[in-house]
């Protein structure tokens, strides 16, 4: 009995010790972010840039950020942006959206997709983290 519950607890034990390794890290996302910095701005007093900015995202639908001119393919495109939608969509935005304006290749890599959703969806809609 007592082998059983110490081969429980270290099943346990590692498995969240393997959850933990996989989580997302908002901190590197920051880091990822840099990629998209030429394009877009998020935070406080984040504007329009090229691309719009990305405060509050998630929940957000596409083609709705006050004051940018988005293409007719985003506007019409029916996403609302989560967690699932954007990181199809950065893999490869043009086969997402296809018309879209952003020429972005995309990003591949799963940990910089996690880590960059971390970061971006933690922004409200004024830019302060949730």
């Amino acid at each position: 009995m007592t082998k059983m519950i110490l081969s429980l607890l270290v099943a346990g034990a590692a498995a969240i010790t393997s959850h933990a390794a996989s989580a997302a890290d908002a901190e590197a996302g920051k880091t990822v972010f840099k990629k998209c910095l030429a394009c877009h701005a998020i935070g406080e007093n984040a504007k329009n840039k090229v691309g719009p900015e990305l405060n509050g995202l998630d929940g957000r639908k596409s083609g709705t950020a006050a004051g940018y001119s988005y293409s007719a393919a985003n506007k019409n495109s029916g996403i609302t942006w989560n967690e699932k939608e954007f990181k199809e969509y950065i893999k490869a935005p043009r086969a997402k959206i296809p018309g879209t304006k952003m020429a972005f290749a995309g990003i591949t890599k799963q940990s910089d997709i996690d880590n960059l959703w971390a970061y971006v969806s933690q922004f409200d809609k004024d830019g302060k983290t949730k």
